[in-house]
């Protein structure tokens, strides 16, 4: 409860008086969990998660005065960040993406070697059901709030997870 009404005094800092120093707040509240959602969409890349998470921030600031408040700001941000890497993928060429966060080879430790599994599973899922599962399973956000992310209808959401979960439940079955 105190977290939301801190929120909500630095949301109304920055829209009405233009306050830096709210939005560094702001900032410093919503940055780990951005950046995390990022890291995850890039596949691992640290610079360009770095770069998208700027962005989002920078967009986020210009455009304060535009959040009405129908959702969590949280969501707004997340919508914000996956339009930034969105953006990037269509402008991007055809290079691969390095997987800078494959599990080091430190030895026969199942944890890791089932974790670089899944991310790797993951990762070879097409957008938009990697974004959904990464949503859904990296950062706990319901099914409604990541239709509002994604822009996509709530069934439309529940489908692409319903077969994001079948594709790896085939990938590891096998």
């Amino acid at each position: 409860m105190r977290q939301k009404i801190l929120e909500l005094s630095l949301l109304s800092q920055c829209a009405l008086a233009d306050n830096r120093q709210a939005f560094g707040r702001l900032v410093e509240m919503y940055s780990p969990q951005v950046r995390r959602f990022l890291l995850n969409l890039t596949k691992g890349d640290a610079v360009l998660t770095d770069d998208l998470s700027q962005e989002t921030f920078i967009k986020a600031y210009i455009s304060i005065r535009s959040f009405k408040g129908l959702s969590h700001f949280s969501t707004w941000l997340y919508k914000i960040a996956y339009n930034e890497y969105m953006a990037w993928l269509r402008r991007r060429s055809d290079e691969p993406l390095d997987p800078g966060y494959d599990a080091p080879d430190t030895g026969p430790d199942d944890d890791d070697s089932r974790t670089a599994d899944v991310m790797e599973a993951v990762d070879a899922l097409a957008e938009p059901t990697r974004s959904i599962i990464i949503l859904f399973y990296c950062e706990d956000r319901p099914i409604k709030e990541i239709a509002q992310i994604l822009g996509l209808n709530i069934n439309t959401v529940k489908v692409y997870l319903k077969r994001g979960r079948d594709r790896l439940q085939q990938k590891f079955s096998k």
